[in-house]
């Protein structure tokens, strides 16, 4: 009888290969990652970022040489702008004067263009 029972044991598909734990590790694999991903964004404070349909600009290091902008827009592919020493020039007109206030907000006061026309 101990024969017939270790016969069972060695003719059992699921023993002879060795594999067979470790069929569902990317399986694991990409759940985990999903699951960092989430988190991720959660630490950041950006759940917008997984939302199709939210708009959101982000500036890494404002005001240095590497500043960059990334702009997702709704519909629209993933746009990083990376900031240059070259200066933009043109013609166009005045739309209005900005402030930046003791706490740091900055206010755009548009200007009327009737009073502007009136006082040139």
């Amino acid at each position: 009888m101990k024969r017939k029972s270790r016969r069972r044991l060695i003719d059992n598909e699921d023993e002879q290969n060795p594999l067979t734990g470790v069929a569902n590790l990317f399986d694991i694999a990409m759940v985990f990652s999903v699951a960092l991903l989430v988190a991720l964004v959660m630490s950041y404070q950006l759940p917008e970022l997984l939302d199709p349909s939210e708009d959101l600009t982000i500036i890494k290091n404002p005001g240095q040489q590497d500043m960059k902008i990334i702009i997702k827009e709704e519909g629209k592919p993933i746009e990083v702008l990376n900031m240059t020493d070259e200066v933009g020039g043109g013609t166009g007109e005045a739309l209005g004067t900005a402030y930046r206030l003791a706490d740091g907000r900055v206010i755009y006061v548009p200007e009327d263009s009737e009073e502007s026309a009136e006082n040139n």
